[in-house]
């Protein structure tokens, strides 16, 4: 995938987790850089990494930013083509859980969950693009195999990654003979912060991932950069027939049925 050599990606999110792995994946292959995250330390983290990577530090535009704010997803978008003069590719990674069920979800947390997962990638993806036609680019959308299953007690994850999923055919319709190609990866349980955030604490989340060995086909669970790799590869020239698809890289657990 040497052809994202100085591609200029935009990615949500990169202060941890898949946003983290997508980030130094592109730098491993030579892309320029614009990363966002809310957490200005764990971002820097990040921008450490690609440049052990061997990623140029003037080669990574890194902007703090809370998505559900819209003048910081435009900050985001201007910064980057002021700073590159181009977009190639736009990957919606930043998203959160809250956990709840419909007795039990907080309007509040709804509210919140479809802003940082829905609304904010929407935008972005508005405004991204009219640069996106320029250089014939491509979006990766990051859903979740819950847009694929149902799962209890996290409702509004759930809803949320089935409309990315539903976006993101839709923006392939639209954007197909504008060049510009659209697809989701949709990731099963990925060890990364995510469910940390969400409320687990240490010992409740040891415990999640031991059962989840049973919950995926392959009997384990995934590493983000198993996540990079596919995304890296529908953001390049390689997959140059793929579009309005949404990938399970979840082990399995898709295509699981319990007897």
């Amino acid at each position: 995938m040497s052809n994202l050599k100085d591609k200029i990606v935009i990615i949500t999110g990169a202060s941890s987790g898949l946003g983290q792995g997508a980030a130094l994946e592109f730098a491993r292959l030579g892309a320029k850089l614009s990363i966002s995250g809310r957490n200005v330390e764990n971002l820097q983290a990040t921008v450490s990494q690609c440049e052990k990577a061997g990623l140029p530090a003037e080669n990574i535009l890194s902007l703090q930013a809370d998505l559900t704010k819209d003048d910081d997803v435009k900050k985001v978008v201007d910064e980057t083509i002021k700073k590159f003069g181009q977009l190639d590719v736009l990957v919606n990674n930043a998203g959160i859980v809250k956990p709840g069920g419909i007795e039990t979800q907080s309007m509040e947390d709804y509210d919140y969950t479809m802003n940082i997962n829905v609304r904010c990638h929407f935008y972005m993806t508005k405004l991204a693009v009219p640069h996106l036609i320029k250089t014939k680019g491509s979006i990766l959308n990051v859903s979740s195999v819950n847009g694929m299953r149902a799962f209890p007690g996290v409702i509004s994850y759930c809803m949320s990654k089935a409309a990315i999923d539903q976006f993101t055919r839709c923006c392939a319709l639209e954007l197909a003979q504008k060049g510009v190609r659209v697809n989701s990866v949709n990731p099963g349980v990925i060890v990364t912060d995510l469910h940390k955030r969400g409320g687990m604490d240490g010992e409740a989340y040891s415990k999640f991932l031991e059962h989840c060995k049973t919950t995926h086909a392959m009997g384990r669970v995934g590493q983000p950069e198993e996540v990079a790799k596919a995304i890296v590869f529908l953001a390049s020239s390689d997959s140059s027939f793929i579009t309005g698809a949404s990938i399970p890289i979840d082990g399995g657990r898709h295509a699981m049925c319990p007897r």
